[in-house]
């Protein structure tokens, strides 16, 4: 039982690529790669290390993002209206056919 030469391997590429197909087997050396990579940062984090600090925000930053959570509740609000107003459009529509 010899080594397996170029001849065996071009032929087990050539049925790997018959089964599989090309885009799926790039999409599977994709995915290899992404796996090995996040292997290697995480053994390159020690547990022992704290994830870095936010800094702090000032009083004008808090400001603004609580002005963007009541700009958000506005616009929900509204859009819940405009669905059941065309909730009561299209039941007023269909009474009125028959």
């Amino acid at each position: 039982m010899g080594s397996v030469g170029p001849t065996e391997l071009l032929m087990i590429a050539l049925v790997v690529v018959l089964i599989f197909g090309a885009g799926r087997i790039a999409e599977i050396g994709k995915g290899l790669g992404e796996g090995i990579r996040n292997f290697k940062k995480g053994l390159k984090d020690e547990p022992g290390d704290e994830p870095a600090q936010l800094p702090k925000r000032g009083a004008d930053e808090q400001e603004d993002d609580e002005e963007d959570e009541e700009d958000d509740e506005e616009r929900s609000r509204k859009a819940k209206a405009k669905k059941v107003v065309k909730k009561s459009e299209k039941k007023s529509s269909t009474d009125e056919d028959e």
